[in-house]
Formats: structure tokens, C-alpha cells, sequence
């Protein structure tokens, strides 16, 4: 029988403090009210806990501090002091595999931000770096909260400080499930993968009221900061998706490739696709003529294992391929030119696409595998006045910083300085092949041979004639499949169809690989 005080209506012994706990827990996880659950759901959203329902395991979540309310006062605050402050924090498992989690509940103070959520974030934060396990952030809130003040504002600076502590030693992954204005905008931007859901979520610094305000542009909340604007134009999003389920379904998925730390080496499964399968379909998916456009996707189906392969910003910058995959069971990254956009050419956005992603592989031990089929840097004004030498020197910092298992295969054209900053063996590749097919240039013959040869050229009676002569014969010369593997550039010249095979023994010798860098606090790359 649970005993309550008469004087005071509380229980006094364990069972009735129980109850009462009990009470206290289901309160807290009900959240605000039914009306404010239907609204959310109305908006085509899902709330925070059953998001964080669908991203972890069965059964696996557990809460730290679902209690916590937050102490200000002032604009009506000391009446309003829901259980959570309106973010729920704990861990849980992906597959069995540990990872926090915080995810915003818009239905309490409309998901701001205020000195007891930040500092549940913080705390949940500080976990996941310790325990060396992932970080998943569920973003829906409005921003800091107003009424707070500056408490707030600092609240953000510690999220951001442990953002940047956090990177390169855990993966940290935010889903934009809501909007994100404001300042709240650059904890995505300090992570390592951003996914957002179409309609739903979007982000920016300034809302469309102040760019009509400051600059006279009309725009929608989508048309600035939308799931497709930041996926295909900014590059902000990673991965955007029409749904939540659909987009939890694919942080799990993507989880399930990352290790825990960077200590650690991505799981590795088993997997039923022979090593030595032979890929014939790549002696035909590969035209020999250089100015033949193919689908480099088709290539990598053909090569992982499955043909399964996740494709990281697959909307933005599509000239070059950025993809995590298997081989073998064993996770790897790749980088590959896409003849099908603009030729492949490297150019300023796919420059920045493959550093960032080669720095993410680096930092959590996944081997790099590039796939080249470059003509070269794109000219042009705009590419030169936005900078396009410091960024493309982003990509070949970071694959000389690289210090992972690298890869190279050259399938058609390499040529000039783009062969050079995609992973050559002159910047530290671990080996290096190539496809009989091969080009290894300073640039085409064509071009070639009309700064050779351009004084032959203008005094022969027929120039067409002395310039189509003149290009053979530096093909012949300089060009031929052999031309690099002779002098030790490369390091086999292989069949397409054996190319499986040959990645997987070569992943395999160099899975123990170690290289020391220079003792230094920390490069300074390219900006």
C-alpha cells in the first residue's frame, strides 16, 4: 500500500515516489499536449521521438536528463517549464553499434534554443567524444531563444566549440528535419554530413524577410534555403530526400559504413560477390575515343561489390563522383571524374567536393580509390577570378595530407595539372594503374601539336595536312598506353575486365599501411 502525507499529498514511501517518477517520465515523453503533436504531425513532420524511434534500434534508446527544465525567468518563462526544455538527448544503438543522439521538439518553445537545452547538448556532446562513438543531430527548432538573451547566443558558441572537437575524431552526421536560421545554421556546417528533407527543412543565415528588407529580392523559405537549393546549388546538403522516414533510413545506412572513431576501421561485412569476378561489361561501357561522353556510374556498379555504392552530394558538382562503396566487404571511398558533365573537367565545385571528401575518408581510415578520366582544369574568366588555383589546390592538399591506402586507375585521359592533383603517383599514391586505353599528358595532341609544331604547321602548303601528321606523331611518341609505365608512373597496365580483382589484392597488402606526418599542431591548407 503506498502511503501519502496527509499535510502535504505526496507519498512517503518507495513504491509511491515510484509512481510518481513514472508519472513524471510518461509526462515528459507525451510532450506538451495532443494538440501540439497533431499540429507538428500536420505540417507533414514527424515528432522527436519518433524520429529518434525510427533512427536507432528497437527498444535501444536511452534518455539523460528527460527532466530537465530550464531556470529563467522574465516574458512569461517562469509559467512555461516543460520536462526536456524542448530537446531530448541519450544514445542507443545502429546495428547494434553505439550512437548519441539529440534531436529538437519543435512542439516545446518551437524548438529554441535556450541556456538548459544548450547545455543538455553540450553534456550529450561531450559523451559521444569520450565514449568515441557518432553523433546524430535531429535539427527542428527556431533558432535561439529569444527570451533568453545572450545565455542563448553562448549556448550556440559551446555547441560549435565541440563541433570543432569533435571533427575528424567522431562522425558527426545533422539531419535538418525543420528549419535552421540564424547562426544555428553553422553547427550542420562544422559537421561531416548533412541531410535534409524536401519542403520540410530549410536553412540560411538570413530569412527572406530580410533579404526583401536589405536587397528588394522576393524569395520563399524553399527558395533560399530548401532541401534542392542546398543539394544542388550551394552544396550545403549532402543527401536530401522527400521524406523523414526515407532520410532516417539513410543516416543508418550511412552509419553502418562509418567506424565509431578515428581510431578505428569502418565495419567490414561479408560479402557473397567473388573477389575475382570478372568485370568483361567495362571493355564496352569505356569508349577508346576520348571525346565519347560515358556514364562513370555504370563503371563504379561494376566494380563494388553488388554494385551498391552511396553517393555523397550526387546533385551538386556532378562532374565528379564522390562515393562510399565495398570491396570485398571493405568500405572505401571514391573519387571519380564524370565525362558525361562537363566532360569531367575539375573545375572550382568539384575541386572543393572531392577535398572535403578525401579529408573525411582520411580521417576515419576508409582507403581512397580514384578513378581518373580528367581532360584537364575548365578555363574560363569566371573559373579564374573565383579563385579556381587555390581551390583546386584544396584537392591536392588534401590527397597529399592523405595518409589512408590510395588507389589510382587511370581509365582514359589524364591530362595536365588535373593529373596531377588526382591522386598521381608523383603525390603519394600507393600504387598506380591504368587501362590500355590510357592518355597521360601535359595536354591533348591536338593542342599539343599546335604549340610543338605551330611554326611547321603555318609554313606547310597544306597546314591541315602537316598539323594531322603532327598529332599522330606525338601520340605515337608521347601518348602511347606504355608511354608512363615505362618511366615508372605507373605502376601496371591492366585489363579492364580483371579490375576487381586487382583493387581488392592491392586493399588487401596494404591494409596495415603506416605513414608518419611531421610533428606540427596542424597544416594550413588552402582557403
Amino acid at each position: 500500500m503506498t502511503v501519502v502525507d496527509e499535510t502535504q499529498g505526496e507519498p512517503t514511501d518507495a513504491r509511491g515516489r515510484v509512481a510518481e517518477l513514472l508519472a513524471l517520465r510518461e509526462q515528459a515523453r507525451r510532450g506538451p499536449s495532443e494538440r501540439a503533436t497533431e499540429a507538428q504531425h500536420a505540417k507533414g513532420k514527424l515528432t522527436a521521438r519518433e524520429r529518434i524511434e525510427l533512427l536507432l534500434d528497437a527498444g535501444s534508446f536511452k534518455e539523460v536528463e528527460q527532466l530537465r527544465r530550464h531556470r529563467a525567468t522574465g516574458f512569461g518563462l517562469e509559467a512555461k517549464k516543460p520536462y526536456t526544455d524542448g530537446v531530448i538527448t541519450g544514445w542507443g544503438t545502429v546495428e547494434g553499434r553505439t550512437v548519441f543522439v539529440y534531436a529538437h521538439d519543435f512542439r516545446i518553445f518551437g524548438g529554441a534554443l535556450g541556456e538548459a537545452h544548450a547545455t543538455k547538448i553540450h553534456k550529450i556532446m561531450d559523451m559521444a567524444i569520450s565514449a568515441g562513438a557518432p553523433l546524430v543531430s535531429l535539427n527542428d527548432g527556431a533558432g535561439a531563444r529569444i527570451q533568453e538573451g545572450v545565455s542563448a547566443l553562448a549556448g550556440y558558441g559551446g555547441i560549435f566549440q565541440r563541433n570543432t572537437r569533435a571533427s575528424g575524431v567522431i562522425p558527426q552526421i545533422s539531419v535538418m528535419l525543420g528549419p535552421c536560421a540564424g547562426g544555428a545554421a553553422y553547427s550542420p556546417a562544422l559537421t561531416d554530413f548533412v541531410f535534409m528533407v524536401r519542403e520540410t527543412s530549410q536553412m540560411f543565415i538570413t530569412g527572406p524577410d530580410v533579404v526583401k528588407a536589405v536587397t528588394g529580392e522576393e524569395i520563399t523559405q524553399n527558395g533560399l534555403g530548401g532541401a534542392d537549393v542546398h543539394a544542388e546549388t550551394s552544396g550545403v546538403a549532402h543527401f536530401a530526400y522527400d521524406d523523414e522516414e526515407t532520410c532516417i533510413a539513410e543516416v543508418r545506412y550511412l552509419i553502418g559504413m562509418l567506424p565509431s572513431n578515428n581510431r578505428e576501421n569502418p565495419p567490414t561485412v561479408e560479402s557473397d560477390d567473388p573477389a575475382d569476378r570478372r568485370g568483361d561489361a567495362l571493355l564496352d561501357l569505356v569508349p577508346a575515343d576520348g571525346n565519347r561522353p560515358y556514364d562513370m556510374h555504370k563503371v563504379i556498379e561494376e566494380l563494388v561489390d553488388d554494385g551498391d555504392y552511396l553517393e555523397i552530394h550526387e546533385r551538386w558538382a556532378r562532374n565528379i563522383i564522390c562515393a562510399m562503396a565495398r570491396l570485398d566487404g571493405q568500405v572505401v571511398g571514391i573519387v571519380a571524374n564524370q565525362p558525361q558533365a562537363l566532360a569531367g573537367v575539375l573545375d572550382i565545385e568539384a575541386s572543393e567536393k572531392a577535398a572535403r571528401f578525401v579529408q573525411m575518408c582520411d580521417a576515419f581510415n576508409i582507403p581512397i580509390i580514384t578513378l581518373l578520366d580528367v581532360p584537364g582544369f575548365l578555363p574560363g574568366v569566371d573559373q579564374e577570378h573565383g579563385g579556381i588555383i587555390r581551390h583546386g589546390a584544396k584537392l591536392l592538399y588534401a590527397y597529399c595530407n592523405a595518409t589512408v591506402p590510395r588507389i589510382s586507375l587511370i581509365l582514359r585521359k589524364a591530362y595536365g595539372g588535373a593529373y596531377i592533383v588526382m591522386d598521381s603517383q608523383s603525390i603519394g599514391a600507393d600504387l598506380t594503374y591504368a587501362w590500355p586505353t590510357n592518355e597521360i599528358a601535359v595536354m591533348g595532341a591536338e593542342g599539343a601539336a599546335n604549340v610543338i609544331f605551330r611554326r611547321q604547321i603555318a609554313d606547310a602548303e597544306d597546314p591541315e595536312a602537316m598539323r594531322a601528321r603532327m598529332v599522330k606523331e606525338y601520340k605515337a611518341e608521347l601518348m602511347h598506353p606504355y608511354y608512363a609505365a615505362e618511366r615508372g608512373l605507373v605502376d601496371d597496365v591492366i585489363d579492364p575486365a580483371e579490375t576487381r580483382e586487382v583493387l581488392i589484392a592491392s586493399l588487401a597488402m596494404l591494409r596495415n599501411k603506416h605513414a608518419d606526418l611531421p610533428s606540427r599542431k596542424h597544416g594550413n591548407p588552402p582557403q
